[in-house]
């Protein structure tokens, strides 16, 4: 049996590099552990929906943000929610004139999450909302 050729060489070459590629490469890297899977998060309540996504709206719109002119469709709040946002915008307001901007903003967090608790995430009226599945 003579010395093989260049090309058996270079075809050789090739299969063990693929052969180690689809193998791991390489017996010196550690050992991965199997990890449990990390359960998915609890979806969140339609109140706990509703209490994240007015409370930011009203919040932005207090402050004035570039983005606060939006309508309540673009903000996708739902007829009711567009209401708990006004009311806690206007709420928001008389108590940033008495108390400043900060007792401002954590009375819209305490007054969007109550209205929304209320109204059980404030879902109903809105013709475009629908349940997730």
């Amino acid at each position: 049996m003579g010395t093989p050729s260049p090309a058996a060489l270079r075809c050789a070459t090739a299969a063990l590099l693929a052969a180690l590629a689809l193998s791991g490469c390489s017996a010196s890297a550690p050992f991965a552990p199997q990890n449990s899977p990390t359960p998915a998060p609890s979806p969140s309540s339609p109140a706990q929906i509703c209490t994240s996504l007015v409370s930011y709206w009203a919040k932005e719109t207090l402050e004035g943000t570039l983005w606060s002119g939006l309508d309540w469709e673009q903000k996708g709040l739902s007829n009711e929610q567009y209401a708990i946002h006004e009311d806690a915008v206007a709420a928001g307001r008389a108590e940033e004139r008495t108390a400043g901007r900060d007792k401002a903003l954590e009375l819209i967090d305490r007054f969007v999450a109550r209205r929304c608790a209320e109204q059980d995430g404030a879902t109903g009226s809105s013709e475009n909302w629908r349940p997730p599945t």
